[in-house]
C-alpha cells in the first residue's frame, strides 16, 4: 500500500538490499522514511537497478541534510539563518544560507515564498518595488525550473537584503487587528454605511458622505474611524527616504488629527 502512494516509484527498478540506516534514521516517523526514499531514488539511473544499502543511505543523507529532514529542526534553523540575514542586511549571509539550502534539496518554492514574506515584513514601504520583486521571483522559478532558478533566487536575495528596510506595515496591521478584536461592536459611522435601498437612505446611510475625487488633490477631511476611535493612529512611518515622504503628505492632509 505504502509503495503504490509513493509515485517516486514507478518505473524504477528498485532492490532494497539493508533496512537498518533507512529505520535508524526515519526513527519510526512515516513522513522522514518517505523522504529518505525520495532522495535515494533520486540518483537512480533508467534501464539499470538501484541498490538501495545503508552505505547509500547515510551518503546521500549526509549530503542532503534539508530535503532528508525538512520538517526538522536544522530546516527551520537554516531558513530562519537565512531570513534574519536579508533582514539585518547582509547580501553575504543570505547567498550563504540559501545555496545550503539549495546543495540540501530544498523546495525553490519555499524559498521563494520566506522572501516574498520577508518583502512584506521587513520591507514593506521603504521599498515597494522589494514585494514586485518577489512575487515575480516566484512566478519566474515555476517557468524555469532549477538549477537555473537559483539565478533568480539568489538576484532576488541580494535585492532584498540590500534594501532599505521597514516593518511598519506590519506593525500597523498587528495593531489594527489587536483594536479591532477589542473593539468590535462599536458600528460603522452612518456616512460611511452603504446604502442600496430607500429605507437606508431615509435612516441616513450615506448621509453627508464626500467623495474625495470630487475635492481639489483628491481629498476631504472626513471621519473615517468610529467615533470614540477619532485620532487612533495605526500606521507610524518608518524613518526612511519613501516613508517620509508618506508622512509628510499625511502631515499635509490630516494637519494634526493623526500626529504625523
Amino acid at each position: 500500500m505504502l509503495y503504490r502512494k509513493m509515485s517516486f516509484l514507478k518505473n524504477k527498478k528498485i532492490r532494497i538490499a539493508e533496512f537498518d540506516a533507512i529505520i535508524q534514521l526515519s526513527g519510526g516517523d512515516g513522513r522522514k522514511l518517505y523522504n529518505i526514499l525520495e532522495l535515494v531514488t533520486n540518483f537512480y539511473e533508467a534501464g539499470n537497478e538501484l541498490v538501495i544499502t545503508n552505505e547509500l543511505v547515510f551518503e546521500k543523507v549526509k549530503q542532503n541534510i534539508a530535503f532528508y529532514d525538512k520538517g526538522g529542526e536544522q530546516h527551520y534553523d537554516i531558513i530562519s539563518a537565512f531570513i534574519k540575514s536579508m533582514r539585518g542586511s547582509d547580501p553575504n549571509g543570505a547567498l550563504y544560507w540559501m545555496a545550503r539550502m539549495l546543495d540540501g534539496g530544498e523546495d525553490i518554492e519555499f524559498i521563494a515564498r520566506r522572501m516574498m514574506i520577508l518583502a512584506a515584513e521587513d520591507i514593506g514601504l521603504a521599498n515597494p518595488n522589494a514585494l514586485l520583486m518577489a512575487n515575480t521571483c516566484m512566478q519566474a522559478i515555476k517557468v524555469i525550473g532549477m538549477p537555473e532558478s537559483r539565478i533568480i533566487l539568489s538576484q532576488t536575495a541580494v535585492y532584498l537584503a540590500t534594501s532599505a528596510k521597514s516593518n511598519a506595515t506590519y506593525m500597523a496591521i498587528e495593531n489594527a487587528m489587536k483594536l479591532a478584536n477589542e473593539t468590535s461592536r462599536l458600528p460603522v459611522p452612518l456616512h460611511l454605511r452603504n446604502a442600496p435601498t430607500k429605507l437606508m437612505k431615509q435612516l441616513d446611510y450615506g448621509k453627508d458622505y464626500a467623495y474625495a475625487h470630487n475635492f481639489e488633490n483628491n481629498f476631504v477631511n472626513l471621519e473615517f474611524l468610529p467615533e470614540k476611535l477619532s485620532g487612533t493612529k495605526l500606521y507610524e512611518p518608518a524613518k526612511n527616504a519613501h516613508e517620509e515622504q508618506i508622512r509628510n503628505r499625511l502631515k499635509l492632509l490630516w494637519q494634526d488629527k493623526y500626529g504625523y
